[in-house]
């Protein structure tokens, strides 16, 4: 699938006639990939690198263009059970287009962030900048789930919701590893500034994106440091809840043991005390009463 759209008014508008200046291509087919690699020189290898989720962000320079990937959050759905996953995202900027290539349709070019547009160097660097607002939105939404699940394991003994846990703390990795690699492709864009088309606008743009990233990963580090910790904790109160009930059935097991010791005893068939005596019956349920009452004493007694 393709789109084409052009600047128009300082916002991108989608574009069917005229000179397009923005092509996105997602999911591109087999003729589409054919184009790309034989018309404008893309490497293969670089647009495969676009449409895998777990290839690393890196810039560079090719003689007809510059090829830049770089890590974005992948649109959450309920199918995905607590992971949150990253996506890659393909730019090949030319003198007079850019290309965008996405595994999946996404919002990318919508939003706040694009507009007073005037180059395709402002579109590239507002790029980033959606994507770092989108993992900052994503690290929320995983502190309000993260919070509503543990107090989910307080009163729930299901393994479901450690689980879910142990699927937030995997996402907190995938963000990590996405965040410093994209720290690594701003800055590089920081030193080539000159060399890529970087107006002195641009560059203080890339200033801020800079640090912003720096903070989305420093919130990313802290929010996975905290989540280990409450996981290995969260186990340890689940152990603790579940040695708590072993040792009250243990204690309800003696309990019922003891009088039923006492009756099992005058029920031998062999020649007991008592064998002939009529009030027997209730001198045995006494004692059995008793020896209850005796280790529900000692239990309350004794804290067990």
């Amino acid at each position: 699938m393709l789109r084409k759209l052009q600047i128009s008014e300082g916002k991108l508008v989608e574009c069917d006639n005229g000179a397009p200046l923005v092509f996105v291509y997602i999911a591109p087919d087999e003729s589409e990939r054919k184009y790309l690699v034989e018309q404008l020189k893309i490497d293969e290898h670089t647009l495969n690198s676009s449409l895998d989720p777990d290839e690393l962000s890196r810039l560079e320079f090719e003689p007809d263009h510059i090829a830049m990937i770089f890590k974005r959050p992948k649109r959450y759905s309920e199918k995905d059970s607590f992971l949150f996953k990253v996506a890659s995202t393909g730019i090949f900027l030319f003198k007079d287009r850019l290309v965008i290539v996405i595994a999946e349709d996404a919002p990318l070019l919508e939003g706040k962030q694009f507009a007073k547009i005037q180059s395709v160097q402002d579109i590239l660097l507002k790029l980033i900048h959606r994507a770092i607002a989108h993992f900052v939105e994503h690290l929320r939404g995983i502190d309000m789930i993260s919070s509503e699940l543990e107090h989910q394991i307080n009163v729930s003994m299901e393994n479901k919701h450690l689980l879910n846990l142990f699927a937030l703390e995997k996402s907190l990795v995938y963000y990590l590893s996405a965040t410093n690699t994209n720290a690594v492709v701003i800055e590089k864009l920081k030193n080539n500034a000159a060399k890529i088309g970087f107006s002195q606008e641009n560059i203080e743009f890339l200033d801020d994106i800079l640090i912003e990233n720096n903070q989305c990963h420093g919130q990313t580090e802290i929010y996975s440091q905290v989540l280990a910790s409450l996981m290995d904790a969260r186990a340890s109160i689940i152990s603790n809840n579940l040695n708590m009930r072993m040792k009250t059935l243990t204690l309800v097991m003696i309990l019922i043991m003891a009088p039923t010791f006492i009756v099992s005893l005058f029920s031998m068939n062999v020649p007991i005390p008592m064998e002939e005596y009529i009030p027997a019956f209730w001198i045995i349920a006494a004692l059995a009463a008793l020896s209850a009452t005796v280790v529900a004493f000692l239990w309350r007694r004794r804290g067990w």
